[in-house]
This record gives C-alpha cells, structure tokens and sequence, in this order.
C-alpha cells in the first residue's frame, strides 16, 4: 500500500490565493491615494510662486474679485516684452477677503494688532496672512 504524501488541499490554495488578492488590492489603493496627495502637493507648491506676484500693497481692496498677475504688476514694473505680459495675463486668481481681526491687550499697556486673511481661490487654493502691529 502507498503512503500519500501530506500536501495542501485545493481549497486551501483557492483560500490563500484570495487572501493575497485582498492584500494586493489594499496595498494597490493605498498606494493610489499616496500618489493623489503627492500630486496635489507638489502642485500647490508650484503655485506658491505664482501666488506671491498676487500678494501686493493693495491687494486688500480686492474682494471677491477675479483678477490676472499683469493687472496687478503693471503698476509697479513696466513689462515690455510681450511673452512675459501674455504669462502674467494667463495667470489668474479670485480673492476672498473675510473681515479684519483686532488684537489688543486687555491692560493697554503693550501693542495693538491687527491681522487680515487673503485667500486666493484656484484649482489649488491657499491662504496667506497680513499682519501690522499698531503701538509701537
């Protein structure tokens, strides 16, 4: 009589296989998910760049307005190359302004401040701060 060999039923590959599936498809989407917020981060911070030619002296005025980089530079540099003018032209951001917060020292004795938000609202939106301290 032949003695059969302990070997590893079908059932048991068939349940194996599912589990490593399972685990494939998990790695596959977490994996996924990474990539998305890779991608939004490294373009939100190409944008920075850009959103610095928006943060102006008077950029305070602007609320709920959609305005172009070239709009807001022509005032201070004088863009003769016409490249250059069509870029900043392209370059777009809407302004949000919500209300003026007020810092003040409850004794009175040392500085007011006050600080103003400016969201700049695009595929990949940001928010950026003004501050001045009075008093001093």
């Amino acid at each position: 009589m032949k003695k059969i060999r302990p070997a590893f039923t079908i059932i048991e590959i068939l349940i194996s296989v599912i589990i490593i599936s399972f685990s494939i498809v998990y790695v596959l989407k977490v994996h996924s998910q990474n990539h998305a917020q890779i991608v939004y981060i490294s373009e939100r911070n190409k944008l920075s760049l850009q959103d610095s030619l928006f943060l102006t002296n008077d950029v305070l005025r602007y609320h709920k307005e959609k305005k172009n980089a070239y709009e807001l530079l022509r005032k201070y540099f004088k863009i003769d190359d016409f490249k250059s003018r069509k870029i900043l032209q392209k370059t777009n951001r809407e302004f949000f302004i919500p209300e003026t917060v007020k810092l003040t020292e409850d004794e009175g004795s040392g500085p007011a401040a006050t600080v103003e938000e400016i969201k700049l609202k695009d595929k990949y939106s940001s928010t950026y701060f003004h501050f001045q301290i009075n008093g001093f």
